[in-house]
């Protein structure tokens, strides 16, 4: 049984062996000539202002979870449409449960007004 992953153990030493190789080639033969700018922190072009440890609002990072569990929910659900004849009734009542229970959160997420991005909000 462990011969079938026999190649695939080779192909991961190998691509572990090659990326090693030229990192060590890279910074042996590459130049390094560090100075004032090239050390300076970088971001979208622009030079930062302020402190790194900003405060941002938290509708940030309420979309941000709303994406990670939408997405997660693709994950769960399109496996299941696949299949979906092959499966049973039971299945199908433990998908639509999934399905309304994310389509509450969605409901309440709405109400809540995370995904309302009104400026006025903004402006204070």
């Amino acid at each position: 049984m462990l011969d079938n992953y026999f190649p695939i153990l080779i192909l991961a030493v190998i691509a572990i062996f090659l990326a090693l190789v030229l990192l060590t080639l890279s910074r042996v033969l590459g130049p390094y000539r560090p100075n004032k700018n090239k050390l300076n922190p970088y971001e979208s072009g622009m030079d930062p202002v302020g402190e790194a440890r900003e405060r941002y609002s938290i509708s940030f990072y309420l979309v941000a979870m709303e994406f990670i569990v939408f997405d997660l929910e693709v994950v769960f659900i399109y496996p299941w449409a696949v299949r979906y004849l092959d499966l049973g009734f039971g299945t199908f009542v433990a998908m639509m449960v999934f399905i309304v229970m994310l389509f509450v959160g969605l409901l309440y997420t709405l109400k809540k007004g995370t995904l309302d991005w009104d400026l006025k909000q903004f402006k204070s």
